[in-house]
């Protein structure tokens, strides 16, 4: 049965790589029909607004897309589209795959891990301030919720087992964030136990952060909150050869999902034929899974 997709091509490099994208899912024989919208500069060039209400309904009609890298225009008040797109369709688990390519420069050969982030909370929230009009200090607040906590390590444990993999790490800094942190650890120790055939341990985030370029292949499903796992996915990508052969998926409440490219708009090569297509192809290919 063919499925309808949403198309954001994406600013800068993004409609040379979505179009190479389109081409090879179509030449795999994905049954897919691509719905072409607008968002990012596009957006703002056609519709003057960078996430037009036409995308909006057409990811909610579709509910899948694929998505090219989006700038977010300067001045205006303009909110990240990539934020506001999770937080719209309460994309609350993000994907991040990073597996050895072989002939793509590294320093590793058997890189094989999932990095699962928690999408809509944290310090992502969004609920800061400054103190005082003289901007003497700001603060911000990083929500950790049960429900988001178990709800995205929930799909980690499920995403390990549909896909074969043997164990989830949870990730945090509950030795210093003893409430916060600590009642995202207890979540993931709770749900540990629905899954009695896979293990289950946890680590702190820096000591994460040596043993994953020390020796990563000894990882497998690693779940954790929107900071760390935000920083830690772009570290892991370092190990296969970056963000250019980075997929990632972004998936929601419902069935909601949004396949997209981690690396920026590079305009410096835009329309010279030169752009690396393999992180959206292996997001397309995350789409087709």
């Amino acid at each position: 049965m063919s499925k309808t997709v949403s198309l954001i091509e994406g600013d800068g490099i993004g409609p040379e790589i979505a179009a190479a994208t389109v081409r090879a899912i179509d030449a795999a024989g994905g049954k897919i029909t691509w719905e072409r919208v607008d968002a990012g500069m596009a957006g703002v060039d056609k519709h003057k607004d960078p996430l037009p209400a036409a995308t909006v309904e057409s990811m909610k009609k579709n509910q899948l897309a694929l998505k090219g890298p989006l700038a977010t225009p300067s001045g205006g008040g303009y909110r990240s589209v990539n934020v506001t797109l999770r937080q719209q369709f309460d994309m609350y688990a993000n994907v991040r795959p990073a597996k050895t390519i072989a002939g793509v420069p590294s320093r590793y050969t058997n890189v094989d891990l999932v990095i699962v982030r928690e999408n809509t909370e944290d310090l992502y929230a969004g609920v800061e301030h400054y103190i005082d009009p003289r901007r003497s200090a700001a603060e911000s607040i990083a929500i950790i919720t049960r429900f988001g906590s178990e709800r995205c390590i929930v799909y980690a444990f499920e995403y390990a087992r549909r896909h074969g993999r043997k164990r989830v790490t949870l990730v945090h800094k509950a030795n210093i964030l003893k409430l916060s942190n600590g009642l995202f650890l207890d979540v993931g120790k709770e749900v540990a136990q629905r899954y009695p055939e896979i293990q289950f341990d946890d680590m702190i985030v820096d000591a994460t952060a040596m043993k994953l370029v020390i020796a990563p292949e000894k990882f497998d499903v690693i779940v954790t909150m929107n900071l760390f796992g935000d920083i830690l996915s772009d570290l892991t990508a370092g190990l296969i050869g970056g963000l250019g052969v980075a997929p990632a998926a972004n998936i929601g409440e419902g069935g909601c999902a949004m396949f997209e490219a981690v690396h920026g708009t590079a305009p410096d090569i835009a329309g010279k034929g030169i752009a690396n297509p393999a992180g959206l192809m292996l997001s397309g290919a995350m789409l087709l899974d």
